[in-house]
């Protein structure tokens, strides 16, 4: 661990206060000078506690672990200085019983006025690479938490050695992330054809540069368009180191897009992963800097921009649902894992209302009283309104069954109350609850919105759509209930012959 840590010499570092969530306590966080205080409560996120934390030897534990000889942990420090790459939640913890993986942060490779560094980028992916691989090979006793199902018929290693072989062991992961911030410092929409070409031809390289070694077989076909100044000759450089013959491949590492975690916060990432910037403001309310950059890029200053917004001028088209799932169709193929598909969907009005916001209807209220007979079984049915007229509030009241009955049926309604406060839709419940069969069923008499019902509920329900659905829906099938007897009635006794001797009947008795 010194000797990792040492490599952290002259660089300016400055101690925060920060919380890993608004209702933890503060810690002191030490970390470079030029990162803020997101990336301080990312680390309290990972080091759990309430100890002091020390980036410089939190990470030189990992690098220690890591890294081969000094050349690699001092090409690891300088990425995550960088903030370029830094290795996945569980390797901080050196819990290494799984493939390790690293988070790569895309905007990183940006330089103002030179583009996308893409050679500086194939070289740290490479250096990764080789680190993942070097760690999966002297950490493989410590790997119970996979079994290369593949590869359980594999050649055995050569005799003498203890070592397994390198294909049968999955080495680790290369996570992509900050793709919007990314295109918006190379000057790209990200809800365009450029932008998507790009995101593709960089998501391309990342496959190409982990899959180097394991045969032509396993490469992605590179993308027809590269839209960034010389992308496309790197792009072709990657395939041919590639696509050569190796006797022995090497470990697999797959890539993919990171998910919301720590590490992005660390790195300073805007959008996790392949998704859009959706908010120009960052948490504390100042513009992202993909939003300044894109402003750069049209020719505007803040001020303009404003007044621009003002006039009615949209300065800047922020990215939606449709935007995303686009993105997502066109990585898909040179990525070896995709996140889940994107919800594109509108959120239905009624869904919309907070988690735990009910509507409470006004204490004076419409609605109407309803007195109907089915079966012969009386029904009282109360509906409450909303100013506008909607459904908030039934109360169903059978005036002649047993308590329980009656308060079942009372709170059922109660129940279907609660849910239309809470913003669910009357038709679920009418598709739910109509044509419901149960007794007391029959001739409905009272209400002409249905003749015939085969149970209180069925009448309910079907009255509701009449009313607020203005959908008024037919009766139901008629049940012949002499056909079946009533289960709570004792049955008739079998007629038998009037020659045999019938046995009398006992009286019940009550126990106590």
């Amino acid at each position: 661990m010194t000797t990792a840590r040492r490599h952290w010499n002259g660089v300016l570092m400055s101690t925060l206060e920060a919380a890993a969530d608004p209702d933890a306590p503060l810690r002191s966080v030490t970390l470079p000078a030029e990162w803020d205080v997101d990336a301080a409560s990312a680390l309290a996120q990972l080091v759990p506690g309430d100890d002091p934390i020390d980036l410089p030897a939190l990470a030189s534990r990992w690098i220690s672990a890591l890294a081969p000889d000094e050349a690699s942990a001092r090409s690891l420090v300088w990425l995550l200085l960088t903030r370029q790459a830094a290795p996945v939640e569980a390797v901080w913890h050196c819990a290494f019983d799984r493939p390790a993986g690293f988070v790569v942060n895309l905007a990183s490779f940006v330089s103002p006025g030179e583009g996308f560094a893409a050679r500086t980028f194939v070289a740290a992916l490479k250096l990764i690479c080789a680190v993942l691989r070097q760690a999966a090979l002297n950490m493989a006793d410590q790997r119970n938490g996979d079994l290369p199902l593949p590869d359980l018929f594999a050649p055995s290693p050569s005799a003498g050695t203890d070592t397994p072989p390198m294909q049968a062991i999955t080495a680790g992961d290369i996570l992509l992330t900050n793709m919007d911030a990314c295109l918006a410092g190379v000057g790209l929409d990200y809800d365009s054809e450029d932008g998507r070409a790009a995101a593709c031809a960089i998501t391309a390289l990342a496959t190409l540069t982990a899959h180097a070694g394991r045969g032509p077989e396993s490469l992605p076909l590179p993308p027809v368009r590269t839209v960034l100044p010389g992308l496309g000759e790197t792009l072709r450089a990657v395939w041919n180191e590639a696509a050569v013959e190796t006797l022995a491949p090497v470990a697999p590492i797959e890539t993919g897009f990171s998910t919301p975690n720590p590490i992005d916060g660390l790195l300073g990432v805007e959008s996790c992963g392949l998704a859009p910037v959706f908010s120009m403001l960052r948490p504390d309310g100042r513009l992202a800097n993909s939003t300044r950059q894109r402003l750069d890029i049209r020719g505007f200053t803040v001020e303009t921009a404003l007044a621009a917004a003002l006039a009615g001028e949209t300065v800047l088209p922020q990215p939606g649902p449709k935007a995303h799932l686009a993105m997502y169709r066109a990585l898909t193929g040179f990525a070896d894992r995709m996140p889940a598909r994107p919800e594109t969907l509108p959120t239905p009005v009624r869904l919309r209302l907070e988690r735990g916001m009910r509507r409470i209807l006004p204490a004076r209220h419409g609605g109407f009283t309803q007195k109907t007979t089915i079966g012969g079984h009386r029904l009282f049915m109360r509906t409450g309104e909303y100013e506008d007229g909607t459904l908030g509030e039934l109360t169903l009241t059978p005036t002649r069954e047993s308590p329980m009955v009656r308060g079942l049926m009372e709170s059922f309604g109660d129940a279907v109350s609660i849910g239309l406060q809470y913003g669910a839709p009357l038709e679920a419940y009418v598709e739910n609850f109509a044509y419901s069969c149960f007794g007391p069923a029959g001739t409905v008499e009272g209400d002409p919105v249905a003749s015939y019902a085969t149970s209180m509920l069925d009448y309910a329900f079907r009255a509701l759509s009449d009313t607020y659905l203005d959908r008024r829906l037919p009766d139901g099938p008629h049940q012949d209930s002499a056909s079946e007897p009533d289960p709570l009635l004792p049955l008739d006794l079998p007629e038998g012959d009037d020659t045999q001797p019938t046995r009398p009947r006992r009286n019940l008795r009550l126990v106590c």
